[in-house]
């Protein structure tokens, strides 16, 4: 019975630590650095956020794809040549969206540490 503690626990804090760590070929940026990128053409900025909160405050230059649409979306409105820079509130849900795009085949995701929260 002590085994079967321990083992859940152990599986627990793998689960943990795999949501918290950085996702594999997921490039990680501050909004300092998103702030010299915004210019360049040859990359895509996505926010994650719902339409609510896209409505009420986002980036000039980003395109509004919620987070619980992007599987669908994603191959009709962003190309897989050029880089895909990610936004959210906070991180999170960037987080998770970079990882949907990395699955679905974008080669070059780029997640933006600290969301809008850390832009204002």
């Amino acid at each position: 019975m002590v085994y079967i503690n321990y083992l859940v626990i152990v599986l627990l804090l793998l689960f943990f630590l795999k949501k918290l760590l950085p996702i594999k070929g997921v490039n990680n940026i501050t909004t300092t650095e998103l702030r010299k990128e915004l210019n360049n053409k040859n990359k895509q900025f996505v926010d994650v956020r719902t339409n609510g909160e896209f409505k009420g405050n986002h980036i000039k230059g980003f395109k509004n794809i919620p987070l619980h649409q992007l599987a669908q979306l994603a191959e009709k409105e962003l190309s897989k040549e050029k880089e895909v820079i990610v936004i959210c509130q906070s991180g999170m849900r960037s987080q998770q969206a970079s990882k949907t795009l990395k699955k679905l085949g974008f080669g070059n995701v780029t997640n933006v540490k600290g969301g809008i929260s850390a832009w204002f």
